[in-house]
């Protein structure tokens, strides 16, 4: 089974929308594929139980399926920052609970796991620990999602160095259009492929069908399917 973590250089940087990109072109290769969103803030109750909307578009995404509990373990109804939504409520992440949901998903089957992070790579879970500190600790290869904005550069090259500095391996980004009327974007998406370190995968264009195709080509190379 091959599992990968999504990361972006922030919030609201098109992290689902790439990920289940990923899932459903895994779909129409006939691959069983799962998403994994372990934690998530900003949630509405639906069926007597929080829901996230990141996370129900993964499920939808995939074609192994868990229960909403499952697939998303820790679900916060206040979007902030998760470690603090989990305190209002006297929940406590580790990084033991997060290897528990990990395996427990790891039984439904699936050949690929892409596991979805939350907000960006530094993101604490509880008053200690970072959830790039269990990615790093559980070997899971890494895929950045750059949010195409003004700003960009900086938030990438951070994180590449955070990504680098935690002992994690990234093993390529992807470039996500998320500003359709970005001023020089194509000097920007060349800037970040002459200075990351890793392989551009794909460039995904704010139009959806097109960034469908890119979305292809990146996972021929990468996952070979």
């Amino acid at each position: 089974m091959s599992q990968f973590f999504i990361t972006g250089t922030d919030t609201e940087v098109g992290k689902t929308y790439v990920t289940s990109l990923l899932l459903k072109y895994l779909v129409s290769k006939k691959k069983k594929a799962l998403g994994f969103k372990p934690i998530a803030a900003g949630a509405e109750e639906a069926f007597g139980e929080l829901v996230n909307e990141d996370a129900l578009t993964l499920m939808e995404a995939a074609n192994v399926h868990g229960t909403y509990e499952q697939i998303n373990p820790f679900c916060f109804a206040p979007p902030i920052a998760p470690h603090i939504a989990a305190s209002r409520v006297d929940v406590h992440i580790s990084k033991q609970d997060l290897t528990n949901k990990l395996a427990d998903v790891s039984t439904l089957g699936a050949e690929f796991t892409l596991v979805e992070g939350a907000g960006g790579w530094a993101l604490p879970i509880n008053d200690e620990d970072f959830l790039s500190t269990w990615v790093a600790e559980q070997n899971l290869p890494v895929i950045l999602v750059v949010g195409m904005k003004l700003g960009c550069l900086n938030h990438a090259f951070l994180t590449a160095q955070a990504i680098e500095a935690s002992g994690a391996k990234c093993v390529g980004w992807i470039a996500n259009q998320i500003d359709p009327n970005m001023a020089e974007y194509d000097a920007n998406l060349e800037t970040l492929k002459q200075r990351l370190d890793f392989p551009l995968l794909a460039v995904t264009p704010y139009s959806e069908e097109k960034a469908k195709m890119q979305v292809h080509s990146a996972l021929n190379s990468l996952l070979g399917v």
